[in-house]
């Protein structure tokens, strides 16, 4: 089902990314779906994601969507030219997977294979079109298709640049291109949520906020340092100082708690991206979003 159409069923929806296998043996990655699938309205399935080999999302998306389970696949352009991004797409259509996240990818050279060469044949802005175009019934060079594939197209922001002209720019041009939600990187200040709705305020897109549970003080720094558009206050940092690692999972699962409640009322849900903490997922949604109503049916 639509991602939009879950949004209309559930005031506030809830995806987790899932990293693929990095082989073929699926039985640890099934048992991290296995902690979160009754608790979430969709898995999030990266494309190579933080560029390391994985088995591919499209195989992984219809794994998933053979047990019941709704998907957002991502399709990156970093890895492959216009022809295979398309065809890619048409395939995942035909296997029934029909929630698609565009996003550019990271640059090789910071993954597990530094010596590949990066395609990128299309810009995100391009690869946003291209699929609107299959949406409508043509591939990228206007000859039409037997039938055209129902997508419901998304794509990733970072807030924490909204003072980017470039960024919010062709943040802009994908969105009025027709694209139906936004799914962002981690946010840790509610006003940074809030200016980035205002900067956006005359679309009417859907905003799912990405979150990242904080697993020690070094690691938030370390996302300060390296993700860009990504600020960790130094006041949440200071509060999982010096703890013993029970009770850092106490103070951040509470952290993040409170951070979603209060972003609650600006967006229209969360995606968790947990790093090996899937066992908790559970625990934050219930206390954020209660009890979950019953999925309808895909």
């Amino acid at each position: 089902m639509h991602i939009s159409e879950l949004i209309k069923h559930h005031n506030f929806i809830v995806t987790c990314e899932i990293d693929p296998p990095k082989g073929t043996n699926v039985d640890e990655f099934l048992d991290k779906v296995n902690m979160v699938k009754d608790h979430v309205d969709a898995i999030n399935i990266g494309d190579n994601q933080r560029a390391v080999m994985r088995a591919a999302a499209l195989a992984i998306c219809r794994l998933l969507k053979e047990r019941g389970i709704e998907t957002i696949m991502e399709v990156t352009t970093r890895y492959r030219n216009r022809i295979a991004i398309q065809s890619d797409m048409l395939g995942a259509a035909i296997l029934g997977i029909e929630n698609i996240l565009l996003l550019a990818g990271y640059d090789p050279s910071v993954g597990d294979h530094a010596e590949a060469k990066p395609v990128d044949d299309l810009d995100a802005v391009s690869l946003v079109n291209a699929a609107i175009a299959l949406a409508k019934g043509t591939d990228m060079t206007g000859h039409p298709l037997n039938e055209a594939p129902d997508f419901c197209l998304g794509v990733t922001a970072t807030p924490g640049l909204v003072s980017d002209e470039l960024h919010l720019g062709e943040l802009k041009q994908q969105i009025a291109s027709g694209i139906h939600f936004i799914q962002t990187q981690p946010i840790y200040e509610p006003e940074v949520l809030e200016r980035f709705i205002d900067s956006i305020s005359s679309f009417e897109v859907p905003v799912i906020v990405g979150h990242i549970m904080l697993k020690s003080a070094s690691m938030a720094r370390f996302m300060n340092s390296n993700f860009p558009g990504v600020t960790v206050p130094e006041k949440l940092i200071e509060e999982l100082e010096g703890l013993s690692r029970d009770q850092v999972v106490e103070t951040s699962l509470q952290i993040s708690v409170e951070l979603i409640k209060k972003m609650k009322p600006n967006c229209q849900g969360v995606y968790f991206i947990p790093t090996g903490w899937e066992m908790h997922v559970p625990r934050i949604i219930e206390a954020v979003a209660g009890g979950r109503l019953p999925r309808p049916a895909s």
